[in-house]
């Protein structure tokens, strides 16, 4: 019968569901497995460490470590500089790639279609070949070793403007319309209507912008001279490399990428869900 399955084919079915679980379940291990060894390696203590064979789970938790990383390093300075760095160019992308995204997608101007190949163009072309550029233009505005330095350069992404227009194409023309004809203006249509409707591409928006900002390396390390506007990688990459301050640091290395890792990881679960929904409904219209 067409509404019923045969019987080898509901338990192949039953057989092949185990089989997913554990090839997903094992792939899900090897990738958080760095992950868990570097978060229990910064409570271990010296002799668990070079422990042989390596130790999981620390028998004795210590909190070593991230003092003496504290006493070494100046955390607060280099924490408070990369939230700093990451909030504004968290805030400057909701702004300007939500507004370049809300034109591309229910404005009818000149040139549109020009101005979205040429997102889609930024979008194919390596971050990296746009350092040598950067480094030029902030150093030509003397802006090196300067927060604005560390800003301006990723305030608006092309990945983000794409998202937005994407997600705000599936907002109905006709309830803009009727907003227009209640005499809206456009400002008043993006921030009063389209804004709310759109909150879960801000907050994927948010995690991908925060996430890739937190976590950039190569921009402040090439654009800051000055010890006290380095940012937390920068800081403990810095230190790691520094032989008369990292002697013997390993477990402090684990405690700095710990602390690394904890912002991003607490963003990300308080905004999971609408993340999720947002990467979801993205690419519908």
């Amino acid at each position: 019968m067409s509404g019923t399955r045969a019987p080898g084919i509901r338990g192949a079915s039953r057989l092949r569901r185990p089989a997913v679980y554990v090839v997903v379940s094992a792939g899900l291990l090897v990738m958080a497995a760095p992950f868990l060894w570097m978060v229990l390696s910064a409570f271990k203590t010296d002799r668990e460490l070079t422990a042989s064979p390596p130790v999981w789970i620390p028998t004795e938790w210590t909190f070593h470590h991230f003092t003496e990383l504290l006493d070494r390093l100046d955390m607060p300075l280099y924490f408070m500089n990369s939230v700093i760095v990451a909030v504004f160019v968290t805030v400057c992308n909701l702004v300007f790639c939500s507004m370049l995204g809300y034109a591309l997608a229910k404005l009818d101007f000149g040139g549109r279609s020009k101005v979205f190949a040429i997102v889609l163009g930024a979008l194919m072309v390596p971050g990296n070949l746009m350092l040598l550029p950067l480094f030029v233009l902030m150093s030509r505005l003397q802006l090196i070793d300067s927060y604005a330095g560390l800003v301006l350069p990723f305030a608006a992404g092309a990945v983000g403007v794409f998202l937005m227009r994407q997600f705000m194409l599936s907002i109905p023309d006709d309830l803009l319309e009727a907003a227009r004809l209640d005499g809206a203006g456009e400002w008043f249509i993006f921030w009063r209507i389209v804004m709310p409707l759109v909150k879960p591409a801000l907050a994927t928006l948010s995690v991908l912008t925060f996430l890739g900002s937190w976590n950039n390396f190569v921009w402040p390390l090439i654009a800051t001279n000055d010890p006290g506007k380095y940012t937390l990688p920068v800081a403990l990459a810095t230190f790691a490399t520094d032989p008369n301050k990292s002697a013997g640091s390993n477990g402090m290395l684990m405690a700095g990428s710990f602390l690394v890792v904890l912002p991003v990881l607490i963003v990300f679960i308080a905004l999971q869900r609408h993340f999720t929904q947002g990467i979801a409904t993205a690419g519908m219209k």
